[in-house]
């Protein structure tokens, strides 16, 4: 598992969990209580619009994951988090995750640096959908995430994409 220096000293905190594909570790309006750090395997967040699910992002191996807003003010999280693949997750609880934020400071900086990172994606995200139609929203994903491209199931690209998959299968035909 990836993790810094830092992160190391409170490796005893993290606890080993294997979840088969499919699995919801996190409904949307819960609270979350714990976050995953990806050891193996691939996980999605998603929201649920009318009955129709839409994948908000994808992370994989090494990824840390959590609704973070919802981890960090105790609010109901805005979306789901869902296995795609069998995983193995390291999971950090809420409360010892308090506890290492305010034993490190470090671990605090490196926090804030990956929320802002997660920020830029958000906004880079949001913006192309405004801007962009389907056919460039797929050959940015294809250009600046390819691994998604193999690994991903095209149903969840489709939904990521905001599209459905049988405009997907034209958007590749024209490739």
């Amino acid at each position: 598992m990836a993790m810094t220096g830092a992160m190391d000293k409170f490796k005893p905190l993290f606890k080993r969990l294997e979840v088969p594909a499919k699995t919801i570790l996190l409904q949307e309006g819960e609270m979350s209580r714990t976050m995953y750090f990806i050891e193996k395997g691939c996980l999605r967040t998603w929201i649920n619009n009318d009955g129709m699910d839409i994948t908000t992002q994808f992370f994989f191996e090494g990824d840390r994951v959590s609704s973070i807003e919802s981890f960090m003010t105790n609010q109901a999280s805005l979306y789901s988090i869902e296995s795609l693949e069998p995983c193995i997750l390291q999971t950090l609880s809420q409360k010892d995750f308090q506890h290492v934020l305010a034993d490190l400071p470090e671990v605090k900086e490196e926090m804030h640096k990956h929320l802002f990172r997660r920020f830029l994606n958000s906004q880079k995200t949001f913006y192309s959908y405004l801007k962009n139609n389907p056919q460039k929203r797929y050959e940015e994903l294809v250009a600046e995430y390819p691994h998604i491209i193999r690994r991903i199931p095209q149903h969840y690209i489709a939904s990521y994409l905001g599209i459905t998959p049988v405009s997907l299968s034209r958007i590749r035909n024209r490739r």
